[in-house]
């Protein structure tokens, strides 16, 4: 062969294997897409495993205050919580999603519906992911009536997509969370912007067939090395603390097993109609001091510990529901003001009275004139449209 034959040689060989290569990609691209290769479910364990995970030493003294709900960590959990900033994820609840995962390591959980009776979750993770990271799923679409609540944390915002870009006709001008978040300047973490292996769909999280929304896992300690490389750590990219103008809950210890409640239970439905699916019920614990939720029915559960999720407070909060208020059934919630409510903890029930003044400041509880100590642990904060009918 000589020196000219060599070179032909060589660029068809070159031109095959890009040819080749090109071909491949694109048949995995389509059919990846088509979901005719699905995620594996194994990546749902190995990806939400950070380097940085440690194992607690049960006998070091849990001294340290979380910020968000006054539950008790050692100073090592501090120590990286201190580095972060909240992180507020949207997870839906449609029956055919659950069991969710994730929650049982939130720190809070907001709950509303988002339409036609379905209620949606928003969760804050801050103290209680320190030690570990967790995949959770299925996260959804923004709302903007949980973006008031966003902003009481200066949070990382995590969302597949949302209602109503700027310039989008259809949507009414209130309800446009995306055109929001941006006018806001909330920290955006819009799973649209992010790929692979932070956010990934997996049809094979549960064990029956899902529709596709019902599939992002988004995993904590990714969202938070993504949020890193833009600048918001627990300061942001002009060094403004997160918790600069924070204003934490007042926190208590539990009450002494004499003064708790000997039993009790509330339940509620935010629509009429959908206790089959939507009902929910908080049954208390006397032994633990805490409230474990039944949804639809059935034990609310986490599928990556298989426990029934429990939290130590439990917040009702009322407010006027407007809406439908355009054609794609969006609602809105007055959660800016002030309006009634209802705050279970010790297995006992207390009328308070919830107020915010502005978009950006804390909401706060009062009773009899005077601000309330929550217990220490996770708190379920429940927005219900005023008139609901809570039975306790």
């Amino acid at each position: 062969m000589n020196k000219q034959q060599f070179i032909t040689t060589a660029i068809i060989g070159l031109a095959l294997y890009l040819i080749s290569t090109g071909l491949f990609f694109g048949i995995f691209s389509y059919v990846y897409a088509a979901g005719i290769i699905r995620d594996d479910p194994s990546l749902t364990t190995q990806t939400g495993t950070p380097d940085e995970s440690f194992d607690i030493d049960p006998s070091i003294p849990r001294t340290e205050s979380c910020p968000l709900n006054g539950k008790l960590y050692t100073k090592q959990e501090r120590e990286v919580w201190e580095k972060r900033r909240p992180l507020a994820i949207m997870i839906e609840n449609h029956a055919q999603s659950r069991p969710q995962s994730g929650l049982s390591s939130a720190d809070i959980v907001y709950e509303a519906v988002a339409e036609g009776g379905i209620t949606r979750l928003m969760s804050i993770f801050y103290c209680g992911i320190s030690a570990k990271s967790v995949n959770v799923a299925p996260v959804r679409s923004a709302r903007t009536y949980f973006l008031p609540w966003v902003l009481e944390y200066d949070a990382l915002y995590n969302h597949v997509g949302g209602a109503g870009l700027c310039h989008d006709e259809t949507v009414d001008e209130r309800a446009k969370a995306l055109c929001q978040i941006t006018q806001w300047k909330i920290k955006d973490m819009d799973q649209f912007g992010i790929s692979f292996p932070t956010c990934y769909r997996n049809y094979d999280r549960l064990d029956h067939a899902v529709a596709t929304e019902h599939t992002m896992v988004c995993v904590t300690d990714k969202l938070y090395t993504l949020a890193a490389s833009r600048g918001w750590t627990n300061v942001d990219a002009k060094g403004v603390a997160w918790d600069k103008n924070f204003d934490s809950w007042k926190f208590k210890d539990d009450a002494k097993e004499s003064e708790r409640g000997a039993s009790f239970s509330a339940s509620f439905v935010a629509w009429k109609g959908y206790e089959a699916e939507y009902g929910v019920r908080w049954e208390y614990d006397p032994a633990t001091n805490s409230y474990k939720r039944f949804n639809g029915g059935a034990p609310h559960m986490d599928l990556e510990t298989k426990k029934q999720l429990t939290a130590k407070t439990i917040i009702i909060q009322f407010a006027k529901e407007t809406g439908p208020v355009d054609d794609h059934a969006h609602l809105l919630y007055a959660n800016v003001g002030s309006g009634e409510g209802l705050l279970f903890e010790d297995g006992k029930a207390t009328e308070v009275t919830w107020k915010k003044p502005d978009r950006s400041s804390r909401t706060i509880l009062y009773a009899g004139g005077k601000e309330m100590s929550l217990n220490r642990g996770t708190i379920w904060i429940e927005i219900l449209p005023v008139g609901t009918t809570v039975k306790f």
